[in-house]
């Protein structure tokens, strides 16, 4: 049966569209075994996007989720024949401060599950707009080989704190490089911390999504890209990751 473990609504987040209840009914008509609802953490004023700025506030964005968590809360329940819902959140890796905010979180709220993501490198996000993508490239060295090592390293960081059961859109820095569809095996540095990455996960056994968003921002495929999806698991690494995966459904 098929099913999802990242999805955002335009009820609590500004680039999405329909309320939570009607992405639920979505995935129900689909006929998706399970579903998990994982809306963007609060974070710090420092690092709003430009469509939260002038519009929100800390403690704004934090009412949000904690308005979300309840929402989703009470849908598990409404929906709870018909779907397994999961609750959590997509957390947000920028800089040093991140691991109070999430570790905050999961303190406060009983969340099923959290998605792992990196959405910047040297606290610029990199795949918002290609301006913003360009400002954190000339920060890194200018070249996309550059970024996409550091994009590495901080999503390594991340992984080592935080050790995520799902890991969003692993190869997110593609989006707005110069070249989306490029081989990363042609940047042997790159490619080496790509490995290390997913050794780390598969070591701790999380769960790497296959994220679709990048299709419909004219991609020809998805996160992660087919020759990382190809990179050699033992036996014993399939079995940990569809184990968890069972526990997911």
């Amino acid at each position: 049966m098929p099913f999802s473990h990242h999805s955002h609504s335009g009820q609590f987040c500004g680039h999405a569209a329909n309320t939570l209840e009607e992405m639920v009914q979505a995935a129900i008509a689909k006929g998706m075994s399970s579903f998990c609802l994982t809306e963007h953490m609060s974070r710090d004023a420092i690092d709003f996007y430009p469509e939260e700025s002038g519009h929100h506030t800390e403690e704004s964005l934090a009412k949000l989720y904690d308005d979300f968590y309840h929402e989703a809360r009470r849908l598990q329940q409404v929906y709870e024949s018909r779907i397994r819902l999961f609750v959590g959140f997509e957390c947000e890796w920028i800089r040093d401060s991140s691991i109070r905010l999430i570790e905050g979180i999961l303190d406060r709220y009983a969340v099923d599950l959290f998605v792992g993501s990196v959405h910047h490198v040297h606290t610029v996000p990199i795949d918002y707009d290609t301006e913003l993508y360009h400002k954190a490239r000339a920060i890194a060295g200018g070249s996309d080989e550059r970024i996409f090592e550091d994009y590495f390293d901080a999503q390594y960081e991340m992984l080592q704190k935080l050790r995520p059961p799902v890991v969003g859109h692993f190869d997110l820095i593609r989006l707005k490089s110069d070249d989306p569809e490029r081989s990363l095996t042609a940047w042997p540095a790159v490619w080496e911390k790509v490995e290390r990455n997913l050794r780390f996960i598969a070591d701790y056994g999380g769960v790497l999504e296959l994220n679709s968003s990048s299709l419909r921002k004219g991609m020809s495929e998805a996160y992660p890209q087919v020759e990382i999806c190809q990179v050699g698991w033992t036996a014993a690494d399939v079995a940990t990751a569809v184990a968890k995966l069972d526990i997911l459904q």
